[in-house]
């Protein structure tokens, strides 16, 4: 198999588990990509490489745009992560503008407990699915 074909195949895997995966699911697969976005957005820009930086804080507040699209409005939690997202987006831009590797170290520091909950979230209705 020739590296194209490779690369082909790995997009489609991806591209299935998207499709087939639980609402819960996708939550936490958006988080694990953010988090993966502003780790590799940090280390660019502690390295100088500004086209990559950008690159993958730009996906990060694409990510953020998602998982605040998502939120339904009946749910109390809502106005609050909301706005959380909205300091993210702000902070994540600024620190881009910026070329602030500690503004982006603080926007990783805001999200690890957030993805942590969502997993331990999505593994107690995988729980409760199973039961």
């Amino acid at each position: 198999m020739n590296a194209t074909a490779a690369l082909r195949a790995q997009q489609r895997y991806r591209d299935d588990a998207v499709l087939s995966a639980t609402p819960e699911r996708l939550v936490t697969m958006l988080y694990d990509r953010l988090m993966l976005d502003i780790e590799r957005g940090e280390a660019a820009q502690r390295a100088g490489d500004w086209t990559e930086a950008n690159t993958q804080l730009q996906h990060a507040q694409s990510i953020v745009a998602e998982l605040t699209s998502s939120l339904s409005n009946d749910w109390g939690g809502s106005p609050g992560l909301r706005a959380l997202y909205a300091f993210l987006t702000q902070t994540l831009i600024g620190a881009n503008i910026g070329r602030d590797p500690e503004r982006t170290r603080s926007c990783h520091d805001l999200v690890v407990p957030l993805r942590e909950a969502w997993h331990a979230a999505a593994a107690s209705v995988t729980q409760a699915r199973a039961s």
